[in-house]
């Protein structure tokens, strides 16, 4: 029997694990295609790598490339000199990669250089922000790939403005919502989570999350940010699972002291389990993360974005996000409106139905099998 065709799929960062869940399962069901599995290893805290994995039903990868942390140009580097060889090892048909990280670009241009069709799912992002580092990494991914999946329309209308050929983009959905509706029902519940904590809270809470350069590296924006989310904790108390990146920050700008003067529940990373029982149960999510807008669009709860801009543009025109910024003033107003109101509630976005990843191995079979 002749063994079925290679397709390497590339996981780098926690956001990739959600992403790649569904589409390695879709691949595995087809019994088409044989998904081979390369962890960069960019997000490299062993224990919640394992416990994202075995919580998203992921097997352990292939290979993984054991990168670790670095600036930009070092990661990028790192992984592109020891993707390499795993290409030449492994022959695929094509590589896949996810999202916007380094992980993302790195991989993509290795395979492009060895003439091996690069696939980049959630393609055709725009926050139009060139100083974020991942909408360097998705305009670039985009040029260089042989297929295109979107998770919204407007992703279209962006590459098609950028020179992409039309028949190379697929509109597919969202598969970070696929794994969000296969992992709903066996979410932690937000009491047991808290409770490990110590924290014993009623039936009203938020959920915060802090993560991006442009948000923790500057002292005197994340210090505006955290006295305005103290302020907001006193009316509605807030749990904060605190990148470490981000926590080293607030403790070098010596900004701990703020927090413990606030209703704010400082936790670790949690797992992706946790995570969807707390922000299942909030009655506001404020953040800066981009998947955190797509989740709380699926499950209708209320989401602030402290940023400038989305890439995510139809979690404002059709889901339940707001972008705030980081003006204490606007976030302010917005809290009190959703508490008030009850917040956006929207709805969920065209093909959002937990069946983009079946669409896109189809696609890929069409294409290349």
């Amino acid at each position: 029997m002749n063994p079925l065709p290679k397709l390497v799929c590339v996981v780098g960062a926690r956001p990739n694990f959600m992403k790649i869940a569904p589409i390695y399962a879709a691949l595995k069901s087809s019994r088409t295609v044989d998904p081979f599995l390369v962890h960069t290893g960019q997000h490299y805290d062993e224990a919640m790598k394992d416990l994202f994995f075995r919580q998203l039903g992921i097997p352990e990868p292939d290979i993984d490339l054991g990168v670790g942390s670095g600036s930009h140009a070092f990661q990028t580097a790192q992984i592109m000199q020891r993707f390499e060889p795993i290409l030449d090892d492994v022959a695929p048909f094509a590589v896949l990669v996810v999202g916007d990280v380094n992980s993302t670009i790195a991989c993509g241009l290795v395979a492009v250089k060895k003439q091996l069709p690069l696939i980049h799912v959630e393609a055709g992002l725009r926050s139009f922000d060139r100083t974020m580092p991942e909408e360097i990494n998705r305009v670039l991914t985009d040029q260089i790939s042989e297929l295109l999946f979107t998770t919204e329309r407007s992703a279209k209308e962006n590459l098609l403005r950028e020179g992409i050929a039309e028949d190379k983009i697929h509109f597919v959905g969202n598969v970070m919502i696929d794994a969000l509706f296969t992992h709903l029902g066996r979410s932690v519940p937000a009491e047991e989570t808290l409770a490990r904590y110590g924290w014993n809270l009623g039936a009203q809470f938020g959920v915060l999350t802090l993560h991006r350069p442009s948000n923790v590296d500057d002292a005197r924006t994340l210090e505006r940010l955290l006295r305005t989310l103290v302020m907001v904790s006193r009316k509605l108390p807030l749990v904060f699972p605190c990148h470490p990146r981000t926590l080293k920050m607030i403790e070098r700008y010596g900004l701990k002291g703020l927090l413990a003067e606030a209703e704010i529940l400082v936790t670790p990373p949690l797992g992706y389990l946790e995570m969807l029982g707390l922000v299942r149960a909030s009655q506001l999510v404020l953040t800066d993360s981009g998947g955190l807008q797509e989740e709380t669009t699926a499950l209708g709860v209320p989401c602030l974005t402290l940023r400038e801009n989305t890439e995510r543009p139809v979690t404002v025109s059709e889901g339940t996000n707001t972008v705030v910024g980081t003006d204490p003033d606007r976030i302010w107003a917005a809290v009190e409106d959703t508490l008030m109101t009850g917040g956006k509630r929207g709805r969920i976005p065209p093909l959002w139905d937990g069946r983009a990843a079946e669409r896109i191995v189809r696609v890929v079979e069409e294409r290349f099998l």
